[in-house]
């Protein structure tokens, strides 16, 4: 048996540069943080006793007899892709709802691709579990999706990734003396409001070419944000400030990235203390984040007091396998 426990991820800049549309033609920069929120991927080879020969197991239940019965359409094309040849039980747990802005979707296709290589004793570079999962969900499966979770998730930490069409992707560590300088800022809620990103992402992708200027102004705010990071003295209300005006480019790339909600949401974490913030992932729902003092954390969650706050730190490790006993291959 295997398990696989992979990180999810907050985007704080540049996210809808990382899509291939645009990154393709022009340079694309995003800075993420990996937390201590997982997936977890459960996997071993299915005892040949029962009347079908792959059973998975996930907010549904699938027992099959053929990969090409599968619904789920990660576990689908992921079987195939690394040739998985004998019955298989695969069961997913998370700590955080799915299609909530937190890279859920790219980091089940990381888990399980891990857990795949370490069934087949095969082992794990993390630069092509996050090719293979990009491959899968981008060539495979058609989502509409960009390359930055699939990254964030299989190597972990806080990073500045760069994307274009030569390189594929590069990842940059950021290094400080103290992360807890930025992770004390952090306030995580839930909204409650649930939505497809592949939805929201598809209309950002189709106003790709009308949008080069704001996407443009992102990839300089992320430049501006390293430099930030990069100073012997953080300046976290200037990092938050940022931030707010990276959520207002953010807005202006399509209609459904925000709502009244999310604005009326947004307006009292402001009106509370907050330094800036934005809707994470793709838009239109799920987490929000803030950055604010430590000292105003107890106003801004008492002002949200319905919302779930979600206390979060840093993953350091990104994918790995947690548990692995040897897999008796009927």
């Amino acid at each position: 048996m295997i398990i696989s426990k992979t990180p999810f991820r907050i985007s704080f800049f540049g996210g809808g540069t990382d899509y291939p549309a645009w990154y393709e033609e022009n340079d694309g920069s995003v800075i993420s943080m990996a937390i201590n929120k997982y997936c977890y991927i459960t996997c071993r080879y299915l005892p040949p006793f029962f009347d079908y020969k792959y059973r998975i197991r996930y907010y549904k239940r699938e027992e099959t007899n053929s990969i090409d019965e599968i619904q789920h359409p990660v576990v689908r094309a992921a079987l195939k892709y690394m040739n998985v040849q004998n019955g298989v039980d695969i069961v997913h747990h998370a700590d955080l709802p799915a299609q909530s802005g937190l890279g859920s979707s790219s980091t089940f296709t990381v888990s399980l691709l891990n857990a795949f290589r370490a069934l087949k004793n095969i082992n794990s570079d993390k630069y092509e579990l996050a090719k293979d999962a990009i491959f899968i969900e981008q060539k495979l499966i058609m989502e509409n999706v960009g390359s930055q979770d699939q990254v964030a998730a299989a190597y972990g930490g806080f990073n500045k990734i760069d994307f274009s069409s030569s390189d594929g992707f590069k990842v940059k560590p950021i290094f400080l003396d103290d992360i807890s300088k930025v992770t004390s800022h952090m306030l995580l809620f839930f909204t409650g409001i649930m939505r497809s990103a592949s939805d929201v992402a598809q209309e950002q992708i189709k106003n790709i070419p009308k949008n080069k200027t704001l996407l443009q102004e992102m990839i300089l705010q992320v430049n501006e944000a390293t430099k930030l990071l990069n100073s012997q003295i953080i300046d976290m209300k200037l990092f938050g400030s940022l931030l707010n005006e990276q959520w207002r480019v953010k807005k202006s790339l399509a209609y459904n990235i925000s709502n009244n909600e999310i604005n009326t949401i947004y307006d009292i974490g402001m009106q509370c203390g907050a330094y800036g913030g934005k809707i994470l992932g793709a838009g239109g729902g799920g987490f929000i984040l803030f950055l604010a003092k430590p000292s105003s954390h107890k106003t801004i969650i008492h002002a949200l007091s319905k919302l779930i706050n979600v206390p979060v730190d840093i993953d350091l490790n990104g994918s790995h396998i947690i548990y692995s006993s040897g897999s008796e291959n009927f």
